[in-house]
């Protein structure tokens, strides 16, 4: 093959009426005659290879003809820009070579296949349009989730996997043996950004957590990643604020950066464009009313939300709202009362449009040492076990506020997706550990 510059698909444009050399894998093809069309992928992009009989020799236009999906290749062309779509660019074919023919035939074809199948094969399924979409969308959120916190002063403070205990007890996890003592997977590193706050004021971890859920919804993964952010002498309208800057930053970033990925997810981005700030808040009780309203006669004060009732409430609403002061018995052991209605948390939930549920969950801490003690009495939790949590109020002790952020359920929402399994690249489930 003659030497030339090897490209990427994606820089194609750069390269206009130049000879190049691409490696990739066949996609798809289709003949018509003289002509071979030839759909070759690289990971960056998909470029139309044209193989024209006039161009090649007979042995390369017949090898063209018999070529298999995802074989892999080295092409080499001149550059054109695509005759009939701007912004589309083809390689005329003078040379290709097979890097490797698949031993068999591939496993995943244009036709329809079941979940099941297509979740065993996950590893290749990941080369599809669609799903390489999803994960450049997911590549996106992450890569602003990064940005918003550095670019607001945040440190990163990664939280251990391992804990001695669990946030709000160890029914829903994953225990494993350390050294002979029992250790669980983390559920979230909030407890450890408490600390952290108090030694760098705005921080955030970021990283996978775990669910020993026995839940088969939609919604539900084993493991999944979150990001954590925690900031010193921050109340709850401090903390609705941030989260609302921070999720209408993410949204912003992925219309800006994956157009062309949200297109092939054919997403209706119209609900997307309007999640700017602020977002309606609405009081818990105000939700219960909601619900009261619009076909639920039987909601009631003290009565958790579950995705029914989410898609509920947020249908009232053009873009994601605020539910904030849940019954303290609703939530976990950690979060502050509010003192005009002890019997109330100062939390906030906030609930994606379009039936994607709750997708932040945060509020403001008990920074009281007493209230603490006895929230964790009450919640029948091992003192022992958050003696440290508790010199947090011990040295120094001061209001503190932070919320959780599921990427998944985030991936889901902006890509239009009606299952959070295919929104990592390997999911976990209830009956999935492989591959």
């Amino acid at each position: 093959m003659t030497s030339s510059h090897h490209v990427s698909i994606a820089h194609l444009s750069d390269h206009v009426g130049e000879e190049v050399t691409v490696c990739g894998w066949l996609y798809n093809k289709r003949s018509s005659g003289k002509l071979h069309f030839l759909e070759v992928r690289d990971g960056s992009g998909i470029v139309q290879a044209v193989v024209f009989k006039g161009n090649v020799s007979p042995e390369l236009f017949a090898l063209a003809d018999h070529i298999q999906q995802e074989t892999s290749l080295e092409v080499f062309g001149l550059v054109k820009e695509h005759g009939k779509i701007k912004g589309q660019y083809e390689l005329q074919v003078k040379d290709l070579k097979v890097m490797a023919a698949p031993a068999r035939e591939y496993p995943i074809s244009p036709k329809e296949h079941g979940t099941d199948f297509l979740m065993d094969n996950r590893h290749l399924w990941l080369r599809s349009k669609r799903q390489h979409a999803i994960m450049r969308v997911r590549h996106s959120i992450i890569k602003a989730v990064r940005d918003f916190f550095d670019n607001h002063e945040f440190t990163l403070v990664d939280a251990p996997i391992f804990t001695p205990n669990a946030c709000e007890g160890t029914s829903t996890l994953f225990q494993t043996d350390y050294h002979g003592e029992p250790a669980y997977l983390t559920q979230s590193g909030q407890l450890y950004m408490e600390a952290a706050a108090a030694a760098f004021g705005k921080v955030y971890c970021f990283g996978p957590t775990f669910r020993a859920e026995k839940s088969k919804t939609r919604r539900h993964l084993a493991e999944f990643w979150m990001v954590e952010p925690e900031v010193a002498f921050m109340d709850l309208e401090g903390d609705m604020k941030l989260a609302e800057d921070f999720l209408s930053y993410v949204v912003a970033h992925v219309l800006e950066t994956r157009g062309p990925e949200l297109e092939i997810l054919e997403r209706d981005t119209t609900m997307l464009k309007k999640v700017t700030p602020p977002f309606p808040r609405i009081t818990y009780a105000e939700a219960i009313e909601i619900l009261q309203d619009n076909g639920h006669p039987e909601a009631k004060a003290g009565d958790d939300f579950g995705g029914d009732e989410e898609t509920v409430i947020s249908s009232k609403f053009d873009r994601p709202v605020i539910v904030h002061r849940y019954p303290t018995t609703l939530k976990a052991f950690y979060f502050a009362r509010d003192k005009a209605a002890p019997h109330l948390a100062l939390n906030m939930d906030i609930l994606a449009p379009e039936g994607y549920g709750e997708i932040v969950g945060g509020g403001q801490r008990e920074d009281d040492l007493d209230r603490l003690e006895s929230a964790i009495a009450e919640h029948k939790l091992p003192e022992q076990a958050f003696e440290w949590y508790l010199d947090l109020r011990r040295y120094g002790s001061f209001p503190h506020a932070g919320f959780g952020l599921g990427i998944e359920r985030t991936v889901s929402w902006l890509c239009g997706l009606t299952h959070v399994r295919e929104t990592i690249p390997f999911p976990r489930m209830l009956n999935r550990l492989a591959p």
